[in-house]
């Protein structure tokens, strides 16, 4: 008797839990999806799933087939035939300088923000506590809600011949230094306004916050118990700092690296304002584009720095840098 009163209960109860289906169009929708979980999935993945696939990747499929069509010398008309003879384009001197150059930059540039990040991230991972690490975020957060057009035209004024650091340099008596290194060859210029240097420490300071927050937040996983055992094991700093606090921070650095070296890549503003008049892959795409016309030959340079990323972040994701996103 006590075993059926208590089935019936269960039952009862199993019965209660489900609520009766609602009415009107809203409520057959609702009690649908409930029973349904993966059509709701599907209706709301679709949207932007269609937006992805028509909009962005349909947008890089007819990049692509513009890169296998050419250009007729003679009359201008692009010649909607199957053809490699634009890729073969990428490997004239002139191209090619435009390719070398551009990654050179990118990897320079990626090199020296790693470089400064690095202690900057470490000091707030390690030290920065309460009120000191929120002023550390607004630093390095600040420089981003300013406008990026106003950062590079600022830039040029403080690097221009005129500008403030040609007066600081002055008044340092350090004239003589300036006009030495803007003295040598392709880094150089009449003045740090026209010259590559202006032109990487632009890059350099436009794109550092995407290295720094990387690198500061991978190295807050860095256990300080794996710090205080290297020591206790006898290890010098430089030691530890090899061994122990650069291998487990090096996803993260990977990770900015990523931010750093695809912004510079295909940046074509900061080489157009600040710089020399040799041209950088998005200056050469533009230039392709629009003055000459040759827009096969701007899909194909578009396509190169597609290819070097896609080859740069299989090589980051083997090195764990997508976890320390």
């Amino acid at each position: 008797m006590t075993a059926t009163t208590a089935t019936n209960a269960t039952t009862v109860q199993s019965e209660s839990a489900v609520l009766p289906g609602q009415g009107g169009i809203t409520g057959a929708l609702s009690d649908k999806f409930w029973r349904n979980p993966k059509l709701l999935l599907i209706l709301m993945l679709t949207p932007p799933a269609l937006w992805l696939g028509i909009i962005y990747l349909g947008s890089l499929f007819a990049l692509l087939a513009q890169s296998f069509f050419s250009i007729d010398e003679f009359s201008g008309m692009v010649q909607y035939e199957l053809t490699l003879k634009t890729y073969g384009e990428l490997f004239r001197p002139a191209n090619l300088d435009i390719i070398i150059r551009t990654v050179s930059m990118a990897a320079i540039v990626t090199l020296a923000a790693a470089c400064v990040a690095f202690p900057i991230g470490y000091f707030a991972a390690r030290y920065a506590r309460g009120k000191w690490k929120a002023l550390f975020y607004i630093g390095v957060m600040l420089p981003l809600w300013s406008s990026y057009l106003v950062k590079v035209y600022a830039w040029k004024l403080i690097l221009a011949k005129e500008g403030i650091l040609t007066w600081i340099f002055t008044k340092l008596h350090l004239t003589w230094l300036l006009e030495a290194w803007l003295a040598i060859p392709i880094i150089g210029g009449y003045s740090l306004s026209v010259s590559y240097t202006g032109t990487f420490l632009v890059f350099l300071y436009v794109w550092l916050p995407f290295m720094v927050l990387p690198v500061q937040a991978s190295l807050e996983r860095v256990p300080g118990s794996f710090i205080e055992a290297s020591g206790d094991l006898g290890a010098t700093p430089s030691q530890t700092f090899r061994h122990v606090i650069f291998p487990l921070a090096l996803p993260g650095i990977v990770a900015g690296s990523i931010f750093t070296f695809s912004l510079t890549l295909g940046d074509y503003i900061i080489p157009q304002i600040v710089g020399s008049s040799r041209l950088f892959i998005g200056q050469a795409v533009y230039a392709q584009q629009g003055t000459a016309g040759n827009i096969p030959l701007a899909a194909a340079f578009t396509v190169v720095p597609i290819v070097i990323m896609g080859f740069y972040l299989w090589g980051a994701k083997r090195m764990g840098a997508f976890d320390a996103l």
